[in-house]
């Protein structure tokens, strides 16, 4: 690591870097100008190629450097780099960052403060879109939630709809999971579960981090004390059938993992039916490429569920030990959004019945 480390701060801004000296360029400023005081910026660069290293050696100094040799993907960089940076440099709380995120004003501030004032473990702010700065961001819009078949969404982004932000959504809450795009985190929380899972590769590892931290007891919350504005679609676009493959290969993952109730394989061949109906979507629509995708997902995932199943097994006995009283509920949704948005045209998250959250 390069730079002149303090001691110790209060949090660590960490932003993962792969041969993205434009987003630097671009995202970075605005970083270095709202985050001061007891709180230090560092880049974890994974391996660049680029100009990355020489640009923030020459423009920002004063970040902290993290240099890892080969590119070891999202998880694994962050894991990597955060147990490198903390054999150095004491920080009590770890933000999650992406490169293509630009911060505002008490950004940081109105994260610890919600974390501080809830007794909260994780956290998010709203994130809106860079490009449509009063619409809410596809990637954790203001915290993100979790239906009764699996299914993941959003307070302001539901499937494909993006709401406006208007203060609907600027009470603090409890919610499901947080977007990694911006995540605060307590270190000890990181730590104790070990980061991120690197089996997922890309996508959703942060809901993984989320529920793994929920099952041992720690609340995740969004805030709307404090937003940030993500370009989003940096590394696979949306209409991208490698991330439709992703997704639907780490949602069954995520289940399989950690729904620790019983009755798994009911609620997962529940899950892969309407995988399926979604892949005939896709065929209907003239999309063969996603309709594969959805069914290299659950090829992929049959060849991996024994060893999920094991970090299952591994997972339940953690959580006994950390915290045997610990129901990861909070941020549910007892009904299908599928159904309500797609069958009742609900397509808000305060369309749905609240009675319905957990």
């Amino acid at each position: 690591m390069s730079g002149a480390p303090l001691e110790s701060c209060r949090a660590a801004v960490a932003i993962l870097n792969w041969n993205g000296v434009d987003h630097l360029k671009r995202f970075l400023p605005s970083v270095v100008a709202h985050t001061g005081g007891d709180d230090r910026v560092v880049v974890i660069d994974n391996g660049s190629t680029d100009e990355s290293l020489a640009w923030l050696s020459r423009e920002a100094p004063h970040v902290l450097q993290v240099c890892l040799p080969d590119n070891h993907g999202f998880a694994g960089g962050y894991n990597l780099g955060l147990a490198q940076l903390k054999a150095q440099l004491d920080f009590e709380w770890v933000v999650l960052l992406n490169s293509d995120v630009e911060v505002t004003a008490g950004w940081l501030d109105g994260l610890v403060s919600a974390c501080v004032d809830h007794g909260w473990s994780a956290a998010q702010p709203k994130i809106r879109a860079v490009e449509k700065r009063a619409e809410f961001e596809y990637a954790g819009a203001a915290g993100g939630f979790v239906d009764r078949f699996g299914f993941m969404f959003c307070a302001g982004r539901m499937f494909d709809v993006n709401e406006l932000d208007v203060g609907q959504y600027d009470q603090d809450r409890p919610v499901f999971w947080a977007s990694g795009a911006c995540l605060l985190l307590r270190s000890e929380a990181w730590f104790s579960v070990s980061g991120l899972d690197e089996d997922f590769f890309a996508h959703m590892e942060e809901i993984d981090l989320c529920w793994r931290l929920k099952n041992r007891g720690h609340i995740v919350g969004a805030t709307g004390r404090c937003h940030v504005y993500h370009l989003g679609g940096g590394t696979l676009q949306q209409e991208n059938p490698k991330k439709a493959f992703l997704n639907f290969r780490n949602n069954l993952f995520l289940l399989l993992k950690n729904d620790h109730r019983s009755g798994i394989r009911a609620r997962l061949l529940r899950r892969q039916v309407l995988d399926g109906i979604a892949g005939l979507k896709f065929l209907a629509e003239g999309k063969p490429a996603f309709f594969k995708a959805v069914i290299q997902a659950h090829g992929d995932f049959r060849k991996q569920r024994a060893a999920m199943a094991a970090k299952r097994k591994a997972e339940k006995e953690a959580c006994v030990r950390a915290n045997p009283e610990a129901i990861a509920s909070a941020g549910q949704y007892q009904g299908s959004v599928v159904w309500d948005f797609f069958v009742r045209g609900r397509k808000k998250w305060s369309d749905l019945p609240q009675d319905r959250f957990s």
